[in-house]
């Protein structure tokens, strides 16, 4: 893949709103999950238990690499709005991520901490580098909050595709070998898909229109010189924007440990580690199937209030994983469905409220607009910063407990249990309510539980 790829003026095709639009933008979301997933949730094992690093150290390498990003996203997104060319920031990164993938996936014999730190830094540089712009893209190109909401459900349609492939092929594909020999083919795999579903979003997806010409609130918002790091504050301190992003970043820490410590959980709790793939693609596939229901939900009762009602099923759900034991598949497959379908909301209505909120900073306010690239950046940080403060957190957390992997004890057991179900269930209830307490401010369209239009009223408030 190069930047060659964006040189020429690529076919306009039909409309945005088309299926053939939708399609071809979301085909991206694929690759970029699928690369994703393994950094999460295999990594920490490949190297700790394949490797033979420490857990403790592993964790607090995946926690440095996001210390990194701290830096790094916020700037990305910053440089994303001073050359606003989606297309061409994409086509940039993805042979990076595909190289750096290759790396951390197969590692040569003997590789340690540094290693894995440095391919760590690469990997994230260009998925975030072509996720910042990818994400910006689509807010830019759809005109109605309907079509924004439909923009991002299909990214995640593709990118829930690219999750499930991620984590059902590296059994299948270590026939009958370890696991890293699965994960090192799975590596290579990961090439071709790059660079197949990179190119049909380049070539094929709708480019961006001029600034007002396509609705109310579309388009690329004017970029203004403002200095970098008075930009990137007065970012995150605008009222709607800071306050969706703090219960993002509280629900998706909630929803990151799952992550980190799945595998180990399935291993050794339930004794079923032969299943963790299907696991991951019952999990998965539910929430791509669910994606269409919240789409409809949100547009009946607001968006805010759909992923209000999918954080709530997580929770009853979810509080259930903890009191699992050894034997218990049937009811964690059901928890898997079950929560699945709770993640669909997770996926598609926060962007797509981000969306909104960019959208709207255009029009009827005393504020200068805000910028997609920096609103992304701020947003893909806090992202991976989810991932790998839960791991950072978690496995550290985990090791103090006594458990280890493998362990068989009981004490260690039921510290991985609770540390995997119950935990969750705490922050995710945080989440809820900050979501609830600030509704107006997050999404003011809607009347909240007064009857009361506060959008005015909440403008220039800050957080």
């Amino acid at each position: 893949m190069s930047a060659a790829a964006t040189s020429a003026s690529p076919d306009p095709g039909p409309g945005t709103d088309s299926r053939q639009a939708l399609l071809a933008y979301g085909a991206l979301g694929l690759p970029l999950a699928f690369a994703a997933l393994p950094i999460y949730v295999h990594v920490p094992r490949l190297y700790a238990e394949g490797l033979g690093l420490p857990l403790a150290l592993v964790g607090a390498v995946l926690l440095a690499a996001r210390i990194v990003d701290a830096f790094t996203d916020p700037l990305i997104g910053w440089a994303n709005d001073r050359l606003p060319r989606r297309r061409l920031w994409v086509a940039l990164a993805l042979p990076g991520l595909g190289a750096g993938m290759l790396g951390l996936l197969a590692p040569p014999a003997g590789a340690g901490l540094g290693w894995l730190f440095l391919l760590l830094v690469g990997v994230s540089l260009a998925w975030s580098v072509a996720t910042i712009a990818y994400n910006a893209w689509g807010a830019e190109v759809a005109h109605t909050p309907l079509l924004r909401t439909r923009y991002v459900a299909s990214r995640e349609a593709f990118g829930l595709g690219g999750v499930v492939l991620a984590a059902a092929l590296p059994a299948v594909l270590a026939l009958g070998a370890d696991e890293a020999t699965g994960l090192a083919r799975l590596a290579w795999l990961f090439l071709p898909l790059l660079a197949g579903f990179g190119l049909w979003t380049l070539w094929r997806a709708p480019a961006v229109p001029s600034a007002g010409l396509a609705g109310q609130g579309a388009g690329r918002v004017p970029v203004r010189a403002t200095p970098l790091w008075s930009g990137l504050r007065a970012t995150v301190r605008d009222a709607g924007f800071g306050r969706l992003l703090a219960v993002f970043a509280a629900n998706g820490i909630a929803a990151a440990i799952p992550s980190a410590t799945v595998l180990f959980f399935v291993a050794d709790v339930l004794g079923a580690e032969r299943l963790a793939g299907l696991f991951l693609v019952l999990y998965f596939v539910a929430a791509a199937a669910s994606l269409p229901l919240w789409v409809r939900v949100s547009q009946r009762i607001g968006k805010l209030r759909a992923w209000l009602a999918g954080m709530v099923l997580a929770v009853v759900v979810f509080a259930w994983a903890g009191l699992l034991g050894d034997g218990d598949v049937i009811a964690y497959a059901l928890i898997c469905v079950l929560s699945g379908l709770a993640l669909g909301a997770d996926l598609s209505l926060p962007p797509s409220l981000l969306a909104d909120l960019v959208a709207r900073s255009t029009t009827g306010r005393a504020q200068p607009p805000l910028q997609a690239g920096a609103c992304f950046g701020w947003w893909n940080f806090v992202t991976k910063a989810n991932l790998a403060l839960a791991a950072g957190l978690a496995l550290p957390l985990l090791a103090l407990l006594g458990y280890a992997p493998g362990a068989r004890e009981p004490a260690a057991v039921t510290a991985l249990a609770a540390v995997y179900g119950f935990v969750p269930v705490v922050l995710k209830l945080g989440a809820i309510v900050l979501l609830w307490r600030w509704r107006a401010w997050i999404e003011p369209d809607v009347p909240s539980a007064d009857g009361l239009r506060k959008a005015t009223v909440c403008e220039g408030v800050q957080s």
